[in-house]
């Protein structure tokens, strides 16, 4: 009597039942770590601006860059201010510049950022123009801390 090798139908399904929930338990965690590392990116570049424009803000107070006009309280009229650059004082052609791009909202995927001035509410989600004092997301989504993303 010859016996072949080879599994059986139980030692497949069986295979195929363990596959299946080890695969349902990581698909989960791969999505929470693709989502965190979104998070981190969005804090570590909302970070970068505010740094920016506090930086700007300083500098224009101390004297040492072109200063904006005083209704701004020392607050760049744009984003785009701080990646062209501002003349430092006393020099035509010599530029400050605070960022070298506009970071790119990694959960909307655009460079577009809401905006407040220091006039505006603390949660306003509309600018009332003249300069930039904070800036915030535009996802419309809500962080694993629970917190909504235009909150961070």
């Amino acid at each position: 009597m010859s016996r072949q090798s080879g599994f059986t139908l139980l030692e497949l399904v069986v295979t195929a039942t363990v596959l299946l929930i080890l695969a349902s338990v990581t698909v989960p965690l791969a999505r929470n770590g693709l989502k965190r590392q979104q998070e981190l990116e969005l804090r570590r570049d909302l970070r970068e601006m505010r740094q920016a424009i506090d930086d700007y803000k300083k500098q224009a107070e101390q004297q040492k860059i072109k200063a904006p006009p005083a209704e701004a309280n020392f607050y760049p009229e744009s984003l785009e201010v701080l990646v062209e650059g501002v003349p430092a004082a006393g020099s035509i052609s010599r530029k400050v510049r605070f960022l070298r791009r506009i970071p790119v909202d990694p959960l909307t995927g655009k460079a577009e950022w809401g905006l407040r001035s220091s006039s505006d509410d603390a949660n306003s989600t509309s600018w009332g123009g003249g300069h930039v004092y904070d800036v915030y997301s535009l996802s419309p989504g809500r962080g694993m801390n629970g917190i909504p993303y235009r909150e961070w």
